[in-house]
């Protein structure tokens, strides 16, 4: 159950402590999100779909021949599958039960661009990724090889901005976000985000190493084709 304070402008004079209980959540409290995913949760359970292991945002629909695939993200739906016409059928439903708009075909998603080619889609990150080298002020840096290396030099540059805890923090959770799409640069997030609690200069040269890489393969991306996958990889001598 959930209660609020009387409103401004309509306040009870016969019972001015008294305050509402709310039968349904309103926009912007911290509730609302939680309703709002039970309640359309439920109904796309009514009409067939089942929650997904993996994800608890996506939903599937498997009936006969016909696969459908919804994920959710708060107020924000994509839909696919291979019958347009189950599709058209499930949308009409769930317009009547809901106000919703349709935009048609997905180009860009949470920040994920969704390009279509002959052989299937390329997911891609690259204003996101612009982005986070603008906050850090690297956006006109010389970009380098690849995104760590194993024997920082002995001297190293101080950096008073990116070892500021709270700054190297948001920069770590913003790069977190863009492996996503790009698994190159997971295993030198997951080593930089061990230290945010207090940053040293080494692990300050390596974050700045790493967007230096990011700034050279803003184009690089995550392929999702039917075709065999060819993977590029590279190893240090030791």
């Amino acid at each position: 159950m959930v209660y609020m304070s009387q409103p401004k402008g309509f306040e009870d004079a016969t019972h001015p402590n008294y305050v509402c209980h709310l039968h349904k959540a309103l926009y912007g409290l911290k509730q609302a999100p939680r309703q709002w995913y039970n309640t359309f949760t439920y109904y796309l359970l009514s009409l067939g779909f089942i929650h997904s292991n993996s994800d608890p945002s996506l939903f599937l629909f498997h009936k006969n021949n016909i696969h459908l695939y919804l994920l959710i993200y708060v107020d924000d739906i994509l839909f696919t599958g291979n019958s347009t016409k189950t599709m058209a059928k499930i949308l009409e439903q769930l317009n009547l039960k809901f106000s919703m708009k349709l935009l048609g075909l997905a180009h860009n998603f949470l920040g994920i661009q969704i390009q279509r080619n002959s052989n299937g889609y390329f997911l891609s990150q690259k204003q996101y990724a612009s982005s986070i080298l603008d906050t850090a002020e690297l956006s006109n840096c010389n970009s380098v090889q690849n995104p760590l290396c194993t024997k920082p030099p002995a001297d190293l540059p101080l950096d008073t901005a990116l070892t500021d805890p709270t700054f190297y923090r948001k920069l770590i959770g913003s790069l977190q976000y863009l492996t996503l799409t790009r698994p190159d640069i997971a295993f030198s997030v997951n080593l930089l985000s061990q230290h945010m609690h207090d940053p040293s200069p080494q692990h300050a040269f390596l974050l700045k190493r790493l967007l230096r890489y990011i700034k050279g393969t803003l184009n690089f991306g995550l392929p999702i084709a039917k075709s065999n996958l060819q993977l590029t990889s590279f190893s240090d001598a030791d």
